[in-house]
């Protein structure tokens, strides 16, 4: 099962589902760590533990970055990464707020380049919607949609060349999922050419501070 994990939500808040999490490791695409919306400005002990433990059962651990829609100092974004690298063992990132048209990408080109330079693997963009086709070709993994269960109904679409990439390159992030839909979100994305997905029954102002369900659908 290709799931990635944004868990937002401090290891000593719900040290049950990071412990759900760590049991479940092996069917995640990838977990996002986002100890202080981005590494913090020290190392914290609860999430060092975390990564241990995630990364002991088999996760890959993504560091999560907030390009701010390309307003962010890069220079801060690669100090962010190596923070992320050097406290939590990260193996990749995942950047936030990337931009999507097709005016940011000589900036976030040189980004991802230096991400990579760093050793971050998988590189994983978040724009929440289809971007320029030039993204994709620079990341591992780029989700084109981060959104509501309702919008994701009623109101998804797609273009001619997102239908072309390979279902491996995409991600669906949709929040607001009825616990009784899960499978059928993630068997949704799918059907909409995304091999990887996170669908979590949370909502706003923090939506990813639950654990999907999908994790245990297996079990039952």
């Amino acid at each position: 099962m290709n799931l990635l994990i944004p868990l937002y939500v401090h290891p000593a808040e719900d040290p049950a589902a990071w412990h759900r999490l760590v049991t479940r490791a092996a069917r995640t695409y990838a977990v996002v760590l986002n100890p202080a919306d981005g590494p913090g400005s020290v190392p914290d002990p609860a999430f060092v533990a975390a990564a241990g433990a995630l990364r002991a059962a088999g996760a890959r651990l993504l560091g999560y970055v907030d390009t701010d829609y390309g307003a962010r100092d890069p220079e801060l974004i690669i100090a962010d990464l190596r923070r992320h690298r050097e406290w939590y063992a990260a193996d990749g990132c995942f950047l936030d707020r990337v931009t999507a048209g097709p005016h940011g990408l000589p900036a976030c080109r040189r980004l991802v380049r230096s991400a990579r330079r760093l050793g971050a693997s998988p590189v994983v963009l978040n724009p929440g919607v289809h971007p320029a086709p030039g993204y994709v070709r620079l990341a591992d993994l780029t989700v084109t949609f981060e959104g509501h269960w309702s919008t994701y109904v009623s109101a998804f679409s797609r273009p001619s060349w997102a239908v072309r990439q390979p279902p491996g390159r995409l991600c669906h992030l949709v929040y607001g999922v009825p616990e009784p839909l899960v499978p059928l979100a993630v068997r949704t994305a799918r059907e909409r050419g995304a091999a990887v997905c996170g669908p979590v029954t949370g909502e706003p102002p923090n939506p990813w501070s639950r654990l999907t369900p999908a994790l245990t659908e297996a079990d039952r």
